[in-house]
């Protein structure tokens, strides 16, 4: 990991460090085991091998086995054990490996992890983080590439969040640690390494608050929203458009429950276009639900009707040919020349 950096350009002394999203989570999940005694990481392989995609590295070595537990191969149990421990009072974060291993603990979160505060009346707190590689694009078998975050997004009492960039990634599983309802924290696996998103991030100021989306990059003739694996997408595509004079703003979301769409009906009101973009399959998703919402809050301001690239309504497809089934620069682009031109 690059050593700290000293930046004092435009007020005090920061803590720089150039990360890629798999080292901020890595360093992000160290700050807040260290900072609170309560936080236990479990997980298959989260131990002595660091998780699949070694995210979890070292930290069984620095804070011990009962702080880092590597579990049996049950993500039901997994989820199970961290209600438990949370009713005691610790604050556990639960690793699945792949989010198509999620469905075997799909009955514990929404049965018991989402609704054990509300059961009774707020004297139970959960404070539970379920961390959830998603998306494809590193050629997989099956169960391996899924998108299934609007599943969750769509049970009262979850909070669904999803980072994109280095500074989000160690901010928000931190935020997401000190938050007191249950957390499923979805992370773009293929962005986990590359070297295409490593930036620098100030270790000394959160990068914002947790359930908030942001603008990423201004613009005036088109809005494009993403989250996860997808925002790096849009911000490609709009510099291809910028080269053909075409100015597009993207938002990030990072809050998928709740959606902080303030920043999209603000965009959409001055550009009249929005394409919305997501690796996940277009039936009753996400990216519907934000078609929905900014048709009925931006009628009169919209200038064509909202967009959406997506998965397609489809099981994941063999590594072969996911390339046709995610959505990439050109299917964006292409989207935006349909809305410029209605």
């Amino acid at each position: 990991m690059a050593a700290p950096v000293k930046s004092t350009v435009d007020g005090p002394a920061q803590d720089v460090q150039t990360l890629t999203i798999g080292k901020a989570l890595n360093l992000g999940l160290r700050r807040a085991m260290e900072a609170d005694s309560k936080v236990i990481i479990l997980g298959e392989d989260v131990g002595k091998l660091g998780g699949v995609f070694r995210i979890t590295d070292g930290l069984q070595k620095d804070f011990g086995e009962q702080r880092v537990l590597d579990t049996p191969l049950a993500e039901s149990g997994i989820i199970g054990t961290a209600v438990g421990l949370a009713v005691r009072g610790f604050r556990p974060v639960c690793e699945i490996q792949f989010e198509g291993f999620i469905f075997p603990a799909f009955d514990q979160i929404s049965s018991q992890l989402a609704k054990l505060h509300y059961r009774t009346q707020g004297k139970v707190k959960v404070p539970v983080v379920v961390r959830v590689p998603f998306g494809g694009g590193i050629g997989a078998v099956e169960h391996h590439s899924e998108s299934p975050e609007s599943l969750f997004a769509h049970i009262p009492g979850l909070k669904v969040v999803s980072c994109s960039n280095p500074a989000d990634a160690y901010w928000m599983i931190q935020q997401a640690i000190a938050c007191d309802d249950p957390v499923l924290f979805f992370e773009p696996k293929r962005l986990y390494h590359s070297g295409h998103v490593k930036s620098e991030v100030d270790t000394s100021a959160p990068s914002g608050p947790l359930f908030a989306s942001r603008v990423v990059r201004q613009g005036t003739d088109a809005t494009l929203v993403a989250y996860g694996p997808s925002v790096k997408v849009c911000l490609d595509a709009a510099t291809a458009a910028a080269e053909e004079g075409r100015s597009l703003e993207v938002i990030d979301l990072r809050t998928l429950s709740p959606l902080d769409l303030a920043p999209v009906f603000e965009s959409v009101r001055r550009t009249g276009r929005l394409v919305v973009v997501s690796e996940a399959p277009s039936e009753s998703s996400i990216a519907s639900e934000i078609a929905a919402r900014v048709q009925q809050e931006c009628f009169y301001s919209l200038e064509s009707p909202v967009l959406r690239v997506t998965g397609f309504d489809t099981p994941y497809p063999p590594s072969k040919l996911e390339e046709h089934y995610l959505p990439d620069l050109d299917r964006v682009l292409h989207a935006v020349d349909r809305a410029m031109g209605w």
